[in-house]
Protein backbone atom coordinates (compact mmCIF):
# COMPACT_ATOMS: atom_id res chain seq x y z
CA UNK A 1 0.00 0.00 0.00
CA UNK A 2 1.66 3.19 -1.08
CA UNK A 3 1.34 6.59 -2.70
CA UNK A 4 3.76 8.05 -5.20
CA UNK A 5 3.61 11.79 -5.88
CA UNK A 6 5.27 13.27 -8.93
CA UNK A 7 5.10 16.15 -11.37
CA UNK A 8 6.70 18.96 -9.43
CA UNK A 9 9.24 21.32 -10.91
CA UNK A 10 10.27 24.88 -11.54
CA UNK A 11 7.76 27.09 -13.30
CA UNK A 12 7.40 30.79 -13.92
CA UNK A 13 4.58 32.78 -12.33
CA UNK A 14 1.41 32.28 -14.33
CA UNK A 15 2.51 28.87 -15.48
CA UNK A 16 0.99 25.45 -14.94
CA UNK A 17 1.96 22.08 -13.53
CA UNK A 18 0.10 18.84 -13.09
CA UNK A 19 0.89 16.73 -10.06
CA UNK A 20 0.12 13.02 -10.00
CA UNK A 21 -0.51 10.77 -7.02
CA UNK A 22 -0.25 7.16 -8.08
CA UNK A 23 -1.73 4.72 -5.61
CA UNK A 24 -1.32 1.01 -5.11
CA UNK A 25 -2.81 -1.46 -2.72
CA UNK A 26 -6.28 0.05 -2.67
CA UNK A 27 -8.85 1.53 -5.01
CA UNK A 28 -9.91 5.16 -5.10
CA UNK A 29 -13.47 4.38 -4.06
CA UNK A 30 -12.09 3.11 -0.74
CA UNK A 31 -10.26 6.26 0.36
CA UNK A 32 -10.31 10.01 0.18
CA UNK A 33 -7.22 11.52 -1.41
CA UNK A 34 -5.90 14.89 -0.37
CA UNK A 35 -3.16 17.19 -1.53
CA UNK A 36 -1.26 19.13 1.10
CA UNK A 37 1.69 21.47 0.90
CA UNK A 38 4.35 22.76 3.21
CA UNK A 39 6.57 25.74 2.56
CA UNK A 40 9.80 26.30 4.50
CA UNK A 41 9.08 27.70 7.94
CA UNK A 42 5.33 27.22 7.56
CA UNK A 43 2.86 24.65 8.74
CA UNK A 44 1.47 22.05 6.41
CA UNK A 45 -1.82 23.14 4.86
CA UNK A 46 -4.53 21.33 3.00
CA UNK A 47 -4.82 22.30 -0.66
CA UNK A 48 -7.51 20.08 -2.09
CA UNK A 49 -9.18 16.73 -1.64
CA UNK A 50 -11.53 14.36 -3.38
CA UNK A 51 -13.84 12.09 -1.45
CA UNK A 52 -14.00 8.36 -1.85
CA UNK A 53 -17.72 8.14 -2.50
CA UNK A 54 -19.15 10.50 -5.04
CA UNK A 55 -15.84 12.11 -5.79
CA UNK A 56 -16.79 15.43 -4.21
CA UNK A 57 -13.99 17.96 -4.40
CA UNK A 58 -12.85 20.63 -1.98
CA UNK A 59 -10.31 23.41 -2.28
CA UNK A 60 -8.51 25.83 -0.02
CA UNK A 61 -9.60 29.41 -0.65
CA UNK A 62 -6.08 30.26 -1.77
CA UNK A 63 -6.27 27.91 -4.76
CA UNK A 64 -9.95 28.01 -5.74
CA UNK A 65 -10.38 28.74 -9.41
CA UNK A 66 -6.75 27.89 -10.16
CA UNK A 67 -6.31 24.28 -9.07
CA UNK A 68 -8.40 21.29 -10.10
CA UNK A 69 -8.31 17.86 -8.48
CA UNK A 70 -9.44 14.82 -10.42
CA UNK A 71 -9.06 11.10 -10.31
CA UNK A 72 -8.67 8.31 -12.82
CA UNK A 73 -10.21 5.21 -11.30
CA UNK A 74 -8.84 3.00 -14.07
CA UNK A 75 -5.27 3.97 -13.20
CA UNK A 76 -5.85 4.59 -9.47
CA UNK A 77 -4.24 7.97 -9.88
CA UNK A 78 -5.30 11.37 -8.56
CA UNK A 79 -4.19 14.53 -10.32
CA UNK A 80 -3.83 18.12 -9.23
CA UNK A 81 -3.86 20.50 -12.16
CA UNK A 82 -2.34 23.78 -11.05
CA UNK A 83 -2.82 26.83 -13.25
CA UNK A 84 -1.97 30.50 -12.82
CA UNK A 85 0.74 29.57 -10.36
CA UNK A 86 2.01 32.20 -7.97
CA UNK A 87 5.28 32.43 -6.04
CA UNK A 88 3.31 31.77 -2.86
CA UNK A 89 2.39 28.35 -4.23
CA UNK A 90 6.03 27.34 -3.81
CA UNK A 91 6.14 24.38 -1.43
CA UNK A 92 6.63 20.67 -1.15
CA UNK A 93 3.38 19.01 -2.13
CA UNK A 94 2.23 15.75 -0.59
CA UNK A 95 -0.66 13.46 -1.29
CA UNK A 96 -2.39 11.47 1.41
CA UNK A 97 -5.02 8.75 1.55
CA UNK A 98 -7.46 8.17 4.38
CA UNK A 99 -10.84 6.64 5.06
CA UNK A 100 -12.20 10.03 6.07
CA UNK A 101 -11.32 13.64 5.48
CA UNK A 102 -10.27 14.17 9.06
CA UNK A 103 -7.09 12.46 7.79
CA UNK A 104 -6.64 10.38 10.93
CA UNK A 105 -4.30 7.50 10.26
CA UNK A 106 -3.59 8.81 6.77
CA UNK A 107 -1.07 7.19 4.50
CA UNK A 108 1.34 9.78 3.13
CA UNK A 109 3.35 9.77 -0.03
CA UNK A 110 6.75 11.38 -0.43
CA UNK A 111 6.67 15.02 -1.43
CA UNK A 112 7.23 16.63 -4.78
CA UNK A 113 8.76 20.10 -4.91
CA UNK A 114 6.97 22.92 -6.70
CA UNK A 115 8.89 26.15 -7.18
CA UNK A 116 7.26 29.17 -8.79
CA UNK A 117 9.84 31.75 -9.66
CA UNK A 118 10.93 33.99 -12.49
Amino acid sequence: VQLQASGGGLVQPGGSLRLSCATSGFTLDEVAIGWFRQAPGKEREGVSCITRIGGDTFYADSVKGRFTISRDDADDTVYLQMNSLKPEDTATYYCAAAYSTNWEGALWGQGTQVTVSS
